[in-house]
């Protein structure tokens, strides 16, 4: 019984290890879309992923939170206007993304 515990335990913290030491290489080539980047969650995201080297292509729903998310992060971040609620917002971020990618 002691057996299986123990192989149990040993098995789950292998596969525990294993998982953590997976880590995605040649961060400053990948590209991550971000939206909701005005404020919040999707602000400190894409500020943080900047931060660690990867390309950031923030969506920002005015011009404001746009312009204060580009004086806050490098050259590696960049940003487009974009409102979820309407489809021609949708297709032009959609464009400007295929341009950059």
């Amino acid at each position: 019984m002691w057996f299986y515990l123990v192989t149990l335990v040993g098995l789950y913290h292998l596969l525990r290890w294993y998982r953590e030491r997976q880590v995605v290489s040649h961060l400053q080539d990948k590209y991550v879309f971000i939206t909701g980047c005005d404020s919040g969650f999707g602000n400190l995201l894409a500020r943080q992923l900047d931060r660690r080297g990867m390309r950031v292509l923030a969506a920002c729903l005015t011009e404001k939170g746009a312009e204060e998310l580009r004086n806050k992060t490098s050259d590696r971040l960049e940003t487009v206007i974009l409102d979820v609620t309407k489809t021609e917002s949708i297709v032009a971020a959609t464009q400007w993304v295929k341009e950059r990618v």
